[in-house]
C-alpha cells in the first residue's frame, strides 16, 4: 500500500556502552524517529529501561529533531505518563491489555502534551480497541509476543494490519499504524503492503556485522521491491 514507511528503530538493540553514538548513526541516516521500549518485569518477561534514559536522549532528540516514541509495556501505565513527557517522550503508547481505564490515560498522555497510542498484543483482537480508536493518533500492533527481541514475525499478523488499515481509512481516521516484532528484509514490504506506515525494527537496525546505516539501506531497498 505505502511506497514509503517511517522507520523507527528500536534502542532495545542499540549498545548501550555507547548509546548516544549508536542511535546518531541511525538519525544520520535520516531517521526521524527512535522507538524505546519501556519493561517492568510484570506485564512482559523483562526489564529495560525508565525515564532516566529517556531524558538522556533528549539532547540528541533537541539537535536533530527525532521524535522520542515511548512504548510503555508495564502494568499500570497512568502512573508514569507523566514522567516520561517529562523526560522528553513525543509520543506515549499504552497497552490494551495494561489499562484498565483507556480513554483516561490517552487524555492523560494528551493533557502532558504528548501524542496517544495504544498497543495490542497477537492474540488480542482489534474489537478491544474500536470505541478508542477515535480518540488515539497511532495503534501499534504487535507482531511478535513482547518481552524480547529477535522474535520472528507472527505470519497472521498480516492480515490483522490489513483488516485494522481498512478500519481506519474507512473511518476517516488521521491514525499511523505502526507495527513491533521481527521486521526485516523478508517481512517489512509484506507488512507495508497491508498498511503499516510506522516500522519498528531493532536487530535489523542496530544488530549484526553490518554498519547501521548499511542495515537501513537493506531495510530501505525491501520497502522499494514490488511485493
Amino acid at each position: 500500500m505505502f511506497d514509503v514507511a517511517t522507520l523507527a528503530p528500536s534502542i532495545l538493540s542499540a549498545d548501550f556502552n555507547r548509546l548516544e553514538a549508536h542511535v546518531r548513526e541511525a538519525i544520520a541516516c535520516d531517521i526521524d524517529w527512535l522507538h524505546l521500549d519501556v519493561m517492568d518485569g510484570h506485564f512482559v518477561p523483562n526489564i529495560t529501561i525508565g525515564p532516566l534514559v529517556v531524558r538522556a536522549l533528549r539532547k540528541v532528540k533537541e539537535e536533530t529533531g527525532v521524535t522520542l516514541d515511548c512504548h510503555l509495556m508495564i502494568e499500570e501505565p497512568e502512573r508514569y505518563v507523566e514522567d516520561f513527557v517529562e523526560a522528553g517522550a513525543d509520543s506515549v503508547t499504552v497497552h490494551v491489555e495494561a489499562a484498565t481505564h483507556l480513554h483516561r490515560v490517552v487524555q492523560q498522555i494528551h493533557s502532558a502534551g504528548a501524542r496517544a497510542g495504544v498497543a495490542l498484543n497477537p492474540a488480542t483482537s482489534l474489537d478491544s480497541i474500536e470505541e478508542i480508536l477515535p480518540y488515539v493518533d497511532l495503534v501499534l500492533v504487535m507482531t511478535v509476543n513482547p518481552g524480547f527481541g529477535g522474535q520472528k514475525y507472527i505470519p497472521t499478523s498480516t492480515d490483522k494490519i490489513r483488516r485494522l488499515r481498512q478500519t481506519i481509512d474507512r473511518r476517516g481516521l488521521k491514525v499511523d499504524l505502526q507495527i513491533d516484532g521481527g521486521v526485516n528484509e523478508h517481512t517489512i514490504r509484506e507488512a507495508v503492503d497491508a498498511g503499516a506506515n510506522v516500522i519498528v525494527s531493532g536487530n535489523s537496525v542496530f544488530g549484526g556485522s553490518r554498519s547501521v546505516a548499511d542495515n537501513i539501506t537493506a531495510l530501505r531497498s525491501a520497502l522499494l521491491k514490488i511485493a
